[in-house]
């Protein structure tokens, strides 16, 4: 049973469309990062999965339930980017007040606020006024409400937004603890150096799309960008570089020469063609294919990727435009 399942959800304001038809699936005790520039329809993702806005179309599970069930919510921590807590209230009878909400008894509770401020630093400031805190502090104080009902399901959006390092490695701690106790994160930021480190898996989106999922130990087990320089290079064996990899381009002239059917042209000049491929040891096996395909092969450069440059590569440099 999945965490969380959609199948084509869309949202629309009006003429706009925020969501356009998202396809997910995020297994239970997976970190999953959600990535995409702004106004993708990240946060009106989260917020259908919620129940705070309601589906145009199509349909969501959540801990294997329809997101419409509200039961189910009670399983669930949020956290949201923009939150208005009530700043009168000191940081224990805030948690106090959350846990009440959620229905936890007095005594489990006493001890789960205890310990959360704990977790995230604030066990010295229990009794001070929210409207005191830095926004870091009242970020940390939001994560531990997200945290207070023992959550089978975490959503965090853009959780490490107003932390300084110190705070930025506090809450990896705390995925971590989640991720340990068999939680389900749901993690949406535009810190991607912070992504890298703590998901498992990544969906990159685009115009309420997604555009590919992405687990993030290919990252670490050497996912490699590759640049070849070669003479002879045939629609037919650019079309053969897709068993090797993805997302393959090629520079301007070669791609117009291949497009256009010239294939004088093409085999005459030298051309630029990139991939990505998933380990540097199919690099020989592309050496071979290019020369046996009768093409001359005067460079294959290999150049390990960041999440940051695959997000470049996936998402393009117009942002949501």
């Amino acid at each position: 049973m999945p965490a969380i399942e959609t199948e084509s959800l869309r949202k629309e304001f009006g003429s706009r469309v925020a969501v356009k038809g998202l396809t997910l699936q995020v297994e239970q005790g997976e970190v999953f990062g959600f990535l995409g520039p702004n106004g993708a329809g990240k946060t009106t993702f989260i917020k259908m999965m919620l129940g705070l806005v309601r589906p145009t179309a199509g349909r969501g599970q959540m801990l294997g339930t329809p997101i419409s069930d509200v039961a189910t919510r009670a399983k669930v921590g949020f956290l949201p980017e923009h939150f208005r807590f009530h700043d009168w209230l000191t940081a224990d009878e805030f948690l106090t007040l959350n846990g009440q909400l959620y229905g936890l008894g007095s005594s489990d509770l006493k001890q789960r606020s205890a310990d959360l401020l704990e977790k995230v630093g604030l066990e010295p400031f229990r009794h001070q006024q929210l409207r005191t805190f830095s926004k870091g502090m009242l970020q940390r104080i939001g994560l531990a409400q997200a945290l207070l009902n023992h959550p089978a399901l975490v959503f965090l959006d853009e959780p490490t937004s107003g932390l300084d390092p110190i705070g930025r490695r506090l809450v990896r701690d705390v995925i971590r603890d989640l991720r340990q106790e068999g939680a389900t994160v749901f993690l949406n930021s535009h810190l991607l150096s912070e992504v890298e480190i703590t998901c498992d898996r990544v969906a990159f989106i685009k115009h309420g799309e997604v555009l590919r999922i992405n687990a993030l130990q290919s990252l670490v087990d050497g996912e490699t960008s590759v640049t070849i320089r070669a003479s002879g290079l045939t629609p037919a064996i650019l079309a053969g570089l897709e068993h090797f990899g993805q997302d393959i381009r090629a520079d301007g002239e070669l791609q117009a020469a291949a497009t256009s059917g010239e294939l004088r042209a093409a085999a005459r000049g030298s051309g630029r063609v990139s991939l990505t491929v998933s380990s540097e040891a199919i690099l020989p096996e592309i050496a071979r294919y290019l020369v046996t395909q009768g093409a001359e092969l005067y460079a294959l450069t290999p150049q390990r990727i960041s999440l940051e440059e695959l997000f470049i590569q996936v998402v393009g440099t117009d942002g949501g435009l």
